[in-house]
């Protein structure tokens, strides 16, 4: 009777391809975590004055502050004949009125320098100031009108008498710390938004 010998072990060759797999997922991992840290530096924008410069214009109005106000005021006038006031020609009327002030930057005086071997950007802000002032036309009430048939009441001394007022409100709201207000909320949010920018976490930000 013939005994059958036992076919070889195929150990030797599992363990290559054991080998082989691991060493290929191993290569795959390498190649995905490389690629994803490509993909990162291709996505992250350059930082350039000009990209934070546009990117700042995009929150103009974000920065600015408003000023809302009621005022009342009197007007009078009386003709004047060579330093003589002429009687019985006065007029007058009283008028209130609502207004907004906004004061902020001027964003076109903005300037953004970026020293990229340092790794610092720097914002010069400018003085903020008042970038309009409006009257709400619906709010305008005027009483206690008076005029007489030598000195009528005009459009005019209605527009004059509303400048001057606008001016006046425009110093209270300043004294009253507008302007400072202003500068505070753009140096804040200004500050706050750029350092959400993507690869701004690599700079050092500076606001003067």
């Amino acid at each position: 009777m013939t005994k059958k010998t036992p076919a070889p072990r195929k150990s030797g060759g599992l363990f290559k391809k054991i080998i082989l797999i691991l060493t290929l997922c191993i290569i795959l991992l390498l190649v995905f975590i490389f690629g994803t840290r490509i993909g990162r530096e291709t996505a992250r924008p350059v930082i350039t004055s000009e990209l934070l410069g546009q990117q700042l214009r995009s929150i103009q109005e974000l920065v600015s502050v408003e000023y809302f106000y009621t005022n009342m005021g009197k007007f009078e006038n009386q003709v004047n004949f060579y330093g003589w006031k002429v009687p019985f020609t006065s007029k007058s009327f009283i008028v209130s009125y609502d207004g907004v002030i906004k004061a902020g930057i001027d964003f076109s005086k903005l300037q953004v320098s970026v020293n990229e071997p340092a790794h610092i950007v720097t914002i010069a802000l400018p003085e903020s100031e008042i970038l309009s002032h409006e009257i709400k036309e619906d709010s305008i009430t005027i009483f206690d009108e008076s005029d007489n048939l030598f000195n009528h009441i005009t459009i005019e001394d209605y527009v004059g008498f509303t400048q001057d007022q606008k001016e006046a409100m425009a110093r209270e709201a300043i004294d009253n710390g507008l302007l400072t207000a202003a500068a505070g909320k753009a140096r804040t949010t200004i500050e706050s938004f750029l350092i959400l920018l993507p690869g701004m976490e690599e700079y050092t930000l500076k606001i003067e």
